[in-house]
């Protein structure tokens, strides 16, 4: 199968607004759970999650938190300019970024951009009982959106602090809604950790600490990998053929205790939700590139959005892990950083995960092509069962837990 001929309108389905899910329930993991377990499809409650993996698997779960990314500005005319954080720049890295003091620069998406010619835009912000302005101005374009330098006039206050202070939690915008206080909560997952996402990894916020420790309780092993969500997630398809459609690159970051121990549990491993899936699928690639050639300490790691299709490479999953490891031997690391801009659709053959938690995805979606593949073709019964049997949509919906 050609990957890059598989046509979008292929992966259409009706979705009435009323089974988008716009709050997520009172207890995340009352949620209800579609089984598919080669092939034949059952219901149960989302804590009973558990029950259907084997003792001996590896669940892989994204640690990433989203950030208060959306910020207003108000010009001195009145006109509202909406800034979306993307990435940081200047620092580049997302930890470093955060802490920054006084100034910093990212890539941003601008609302209402036209009525922004380059002036200084301000913002008075309540901190501690003193008045602190932040300042943003656009100093030119960069990647998918506009570079902005943000300066505020108190050098000990971090950039962490002032977003918290004035930005807005990014829901998706299908919610039609405006965040709420409660979304704050809601809208992260309970073991989110490291922030740097502008959406939620959502298969996460149906765990709680109940079904965490009913996952131990059974022997299964659960590792932490850390992928920013970029807002290309919600982007959707727009060209006819897949082909046309640029992927978004992410940053991610894999421990080599992670990596150690997918080479220990290769043919059993869970991913919890697409983002961990992309991670973990990523780790293949990235191990081939390595078999190829040594890369340095410092040097840019990426796995490209055809690699997969283009490349054809004659590795097994193990072979890739232990190209990893040697590498972060080598160089004295703890972890391999990398970005990758994968897109898995049609045609893919999945390298490392076995089996995934996810939810119910958008028509024409690319994360709808990547369940797709998972099971062969087969996503159309899933959605068919899960809209005839009352299941909620989206990322506040209900999950599903596939083993092809």
């Amino acid at each position: 199968m050609n990957t890059k001929n598989v046509k979008i309108s292929d992966y259409n389905y009706p979705l009435p607004d009323e089974r988008i899910a716009k709050f997520p329930l009172a207890r995340r993991d009352a949620s209800k759970l579609l089984v598919y377990r080669h092939g034949d499809i059952s219901e149960d409650v989302f804590s009973h999650l558990p029950a259907y993996l084997p003792s001996d698997a590896l669940m892989v779960f994204n640690n990433t938190k989203v950030i208060m990314a959306r910020m207003r500005f108000r010009k001195s005319t009145g006109a509202l300019i909406e800034v979306f954080l993307l990435e940081p720049l200047d620092p580049s890295d997302y930890q470093v970024a955060f802490q920054a003091r006084g100034t910093c620069e990212w890539c941003c998406l601008v609302g209402n951009l036209k009525k922004w010619k380059g002036e200084r835009l301000c913002h008075d912000i309540m901190l501690e009982g003193r008045t602190v302005t932040l300042s943003a101005t656009r100093t030119g374009e960069v990647h998918t959106g506009q570079r902005v330098r943000f300066e505020w006039d108190a050098p000990d206050v971090s950039f962490a602090e002032i977003i918290d202070a004035v930005g807005e939690l990014p829901i998706p915008p299908y919610l039609n809604r405006p965040s709420q206080e409660s979304d704050k909560t809601t809208y992260q997952t309970v073991y989110s950790k490291v922030k740097g996402s502008v959406a939620a990894p959502t298969a996460g916020l149906h765990f709680t600490e109940e079904v965490l420790r009913a996952i131990d309780a059974r022997g299964i092993r659960r590792e932490e990998v850390t992928l920013h969500v970029g807002a290309g997630t919600f982007r959707p398809v727009k060209s006819e053929l897949i082909e046309g459609h640029e992927m978004h690159s992410e940053h991610f970051r894999v421990s080599k205790t992670t990596i150690e121990c997918l080479l220990e549990k290769l043919g059993r491993v869970v991913a919890v939700g697409t983002t961990s899936v992309r991670t973990l699928e990523s780790l293949y690639y990235i191990g081939a590139q390595m078999c190829k050639r040594r890369f340095t300490a410092d040097e840019n790691v990426h796995v490209g959005q055809w690699e997969p299709y283009d490349d054809m490479v004659d590795i097994t999953s193990k072979e890739a892990l232990e190209a990893i490891l040697a590498h972060l031997e080598r160089h004295g690391l703890s972890a391999l950083q990398a970005d990758t801009q994968i897109i898995i659709a049609p045609g893919y053959d999945y390298k490392m995960v076995d089996m995934m938690v996810t939810n119910f995805h958008q028509p024409q979606s690319t994360l709808l092509l990547l369940v797709s593949a998972f099971v062969k073709g087969d996503w159309r019964r899933i959605y068919d069962y899960a809209l005839a049997h009352d299941f909620r949509f989206l990322s506040y919906g209900d999950s599903s837990l596939i083993i092809p």
